[in-house]
C-alpha cells in the first residue's frame, strides 16, 4: 500500500505577499481615527489637533515659503552631516576590518566614543566650532558615523573566507580584493547601518536645531511650542516624520539597485 502525506508549509505566513495599498490603507486608517478622537471633543485642539487643521495649517505655511525654507535649511544640514558620517564610517569600517594594525588600533578607540550620548558632546562642540552650521553638520556626523563604522566592520568579518583564499589564488591587489570581493560582501550589513544612522541624524538635526538655529524644522518646532501653537508645531512634526520616511525610502531604493542579489 502506498501512503502519501501531504505536508503542509508552517511558514507559509511569513511567504505570504501583502497587497500595495495595505501600508496605504493602515496609515489612512491611523488619520481618520484621529480626525474622529478630536472631531468627538474628547481631546482639546491646543492638546491634539485634528489631521484635518494641520494640513490646512501646512498648507498656509507652504504658500507663504516659511516650511520651505525651514525645510530646506534642515535638509541642507542632514544632507551634509549624513554624506560626511557614513564617507568617514564606511573608509574606517573598512579598514579596521581589512587591516589587523588598524583594528588593533582603531577598535578600543571606536567602542570606547560609541556609548557616549553625542547629544552630550553638543555644547562642547558649539564651544569649539560656533553656533554656524559646522557644529551642527558635525554632531549629525558624528551621529552617523558610530553606526556606519561598526556595521561596516562587522559586514567585513562576515565576508566567506574562502572567496577571500580564491581572490588572493588569483593573485589580486588588495584594492581589487576590498573593491570586488569585501565591499559587495559587506554591503547588505552597511545599508542596515547606514539606515540606522538615518533616524540618528534626524535626532541630531532637531536637539542642534533647538539649541543653536534661527532656521530649520527643530527651531521652527521649539519656536511654536514655546508659543503654544500646537497646530504649526505639528507641523514640524509631521515633516520630520515625511523627512524620515523619504530618507528610509530613498536607501531601500539605493539598496534594491545596488546590491540586487539580496532581494
Amino acid at each position: 500500500m502506498n501512503f502519501q502525506r501531504e505536508v503542509r508549509n508552517r511558514l507559509a505566513f511569513m511567504e505570504q505577499r501583502i497587497p500595495r495599498w495595505v501600508p496605504a490603507a493602515a496609515v489612512l486608517g491611523l488619520f481618520a481615527a484621529w480626525e474622529a478622537v478630536c472631531r468627538s471633543g474628547l481631546v482639546s485642539a491646543l492638546f491634539l489637533p485634528a489631521p484635518s487643521a494641520i494640513l490646512t495649517t501646512g498648507w498656509d505655511m507652504l504658500a507663504s515659503g516659511e516650511l520651505a525654507a525651514n525645510t530646506a535649511a534642515s535638509l541642507w544640514r542632514i544632507c551634509a552631516g549624513f554624506i560626511l558620517g557614513s564617507a568617514a564610517g564606511l573608509l574606517v569600517g573598512l579598514a579596521v576590518g581589512f587591516s589587523r594594525l588598524a583594528e588593533a588600533v582603531g577598535n578600543p578607540v571606536i567602542y570606547a566614543l560609541y556609548p557616549i550620548p553625542k547629544l552630550a558632546l553638543l555644547p562642547l562642540i558649539i564651544l569649539w566650532l560656533g553656533i554656524g552650521e559646522v557644529s551642527k553638520i558635525t554632531i549629525i556626523s558624528l551621529g552617523v558615523f558610530f553606526p556606519v563604522v561598526i556595521n561596516t566592520y562587522s559586514g567585513v568579518k562576515n565576508v566567506d573566507p574562502l572567496l577571500l583564499k580564491v581572490a588572493v589564488s588569483f593573485k589580486a591587489t588588495r584594492f581589487s580584493i576590498i573593491r570586488k570581493v569585501v565591499l559587495p560582501g559587506a554591503l547588505p550589513v552597511i545599508f542596515a547601518g547606514l539606515k540606522l544612522a538615518a533616524g540618528t541624524a534626524l535626532l541630531l538635526l532637531v536637539a542642534a536645531e533647538m539649541i543653536a538655529a534661527k532656521e530649520g524644522i527643530g527651531a521652527m518646532v521649539l519656536h511654536y511650542g514655546d508659543l503654544m501653537l500646537t497646530t504649526k508645531l505639528m507641523v514640524g512634526v509631521l515633516t520630520l516624520s515625511l523627512l524620515g520616511f523619504i530618507f528610509n525610502y530613498g536607501l531601500e531604493w539605493a539598496e534594491r539597485k545596488i546590491i540586487p542579489w539580496k532581494h
